[in-house]
């Protein structure tokens, strides 16, 4: 009995344990972002990656064991790129990084992020295409990437995205037709304008939805 009894004892201690590692590994994706950034109000001041996790820093939300849920850096005044850690934050639910100066691609390992429900990028200098990662996020509600440099496609996969109610990727680079089926049915025209190579909806059967890209 006693070596089962060391046993259980030791995975008493793993699950005690696993919380912060949990949290461990997202304060250090959190930091591995602001290290991405250039913060010249010192907006991130607060992300210091000698605590035991990031739920006391700033813009930072946490659930009752310390999950991260929530960023709010929109409108921050932060420039530089986005990293592949991002799609770390396994429990996020919330991303708000809207009219800062961010650059690059859009990392497809933001696919992740099964909790998601908000993703608000819009104002940013965003370019490269939209990743189809994303129709992975069958939680996602808020799709907001209007206003930076995207090129490409709009995914057909998004059509998938059942609970997807408010999309927007006007004021980009876009090309291809617009998605029909889905969610899609229900978007306004304005959610697409000011896509000089973005045609109007898809004709299934008589032109390829990438038409023009």
């Amino acid at each position: 009995m006693a070596p089962l009894s060391l046993f259980s004892l030791f995975l008493c201690f793993l699950l005690l344990l696993s919380p912060a590692i949990s949290t461990n590994s997202e304060g250090n994706a959190l930091h591995a972002l602001r290290s991405r950034f250039s913060d010249p109000t010192n907006v991130l001041q607060s992300w210091d990656p000698t605590l035991v996790n990031p739920c006391t820093w700033f813009h930072v939300t946490c659930d009752s064991n310390n999950h991260v849920i929530r960023l709010d850096l929109g409108n921050s005044n932060i420039s530089g790129t986005l990293g592949p850690e991002l799609g770390q934050l396994k429990h996020l639910q919330y991303l708000e990084l809207y009219k800062n100066d961010i650059r690059g691609k859009i990392p497809k390992e933001m696919g992740n992020l099964k909790d998601l429900v908000g993703m608000d990028l819009y104002g940013n200098r965003f370019e490269g295409e939209i990743p189809k990662s994303f129709a992975k996020l069958k939680s996602l509600r808020f799709l907001r990437l209007n206003n930076n440099k995207l090129t490409g496609s709009i995914p057909r996969e998004f059509a998938t995205l059942s609970n997807l109610k408010v999309f927007d990727v006007s004021n980009n680079d876009l090309c291809g037709t617009i998605p029909v089926d889905g969610p899609f049915a229900m978007f306004p025209m304005e959610s697409f304008e000011n896509n000089k190579h973005l045609n109007g909806p898809e004709l299934k059967g008589l032109v390829p939805y990438d038409f023009g890209c």
